[in-house]
């Protein structure tokens, strides 16, 4: 559904993708009126979520008109090669892991959950995605300063780096159109899809 001049707040995010297909980023409908005037964006995927009327043309007068698409793909900025993981915060992590805690294999609340260490930080273990689990507290306070085989745990999964279009899709989580998630998960890595047999 299309917005209106007097509803630009429910208007979602439009995303980004570079002209070879990959996505860069989320953008504000600003961002993207900005984007469009400037002649920069290169093609577009999804529905019209918004239409923008600008002024009348002296020699015809038509009324510009602007439509906005809920995926754009635009020149410049590229996506490098081997850049560095996406930043890690619980609530991606959560969301990566689908709000299970890992040792137990329970639903929680994201108040409910932790940010567990496999291999502890006192013990050499690093605050990065592949060392990082969701698990609940009742969970984390029992494996303590442990690795999760002294204690008798055991991961349901194993932690992973999420791509780009997977940690964009966990960033913006609640407010993704379907053309978008569609378009998002059928770039998922390995270890999304992994994981999503295994958890099922």
């Amino acid at each position: 559904m299309m917005a209106t001049l007097d509803s630009f707040e429910s208007v979602p995010r439009i995303l980004r993708l570079n002209v070879a297909g990959h996505p860069v980023d989320w953008a504000s409908w600003q961002e993207a009126v900005c984007l469009y005037a400037r002649d920069l964006v290169a093609w577009t995927l999804g529905d019209a979520v918004l239409s923008l009327r600008g002024g009348h043309s002296r020699i015809d007068g038509t009324q510009t008109v602007v439509n906005i698409h809920s995926i754009i793909a635009c020149g410049g900025r590229r996506v490098p090669q081997g850049r560095s993981a996406p930043a890690l915060t619980n609530a991606a992590l959560f969301g990566r892991d689908h709000f299970l805690c890992l040792y137990c294999g329970r639903v929680f609340q994201p108040g409910a959950l932790t940010r567990d260490h496999v291999v502890p930080k006192s013990r050499g273990g690093k605050d990065e995605w592949e060392n990082v689990v969701a698990a609940c507290k009742r969970c984390n306070h029992h494996k303590g300063n442990r690795l999760p085989h002294e204690c008798g745990m055991e991961l349901l999964a194993l932690p992973y780096v999420p791509n780009t279009a997977e940690y964009l899709a966990l960033t913006n989580s609640g407010r993704i159109l379907g053309d978008q998630m569609d378009f998002l998960a059928s770039q998922f890595g390995r270890g999304r899809r992994e994981r999503e047999s295994l958890l099922q």
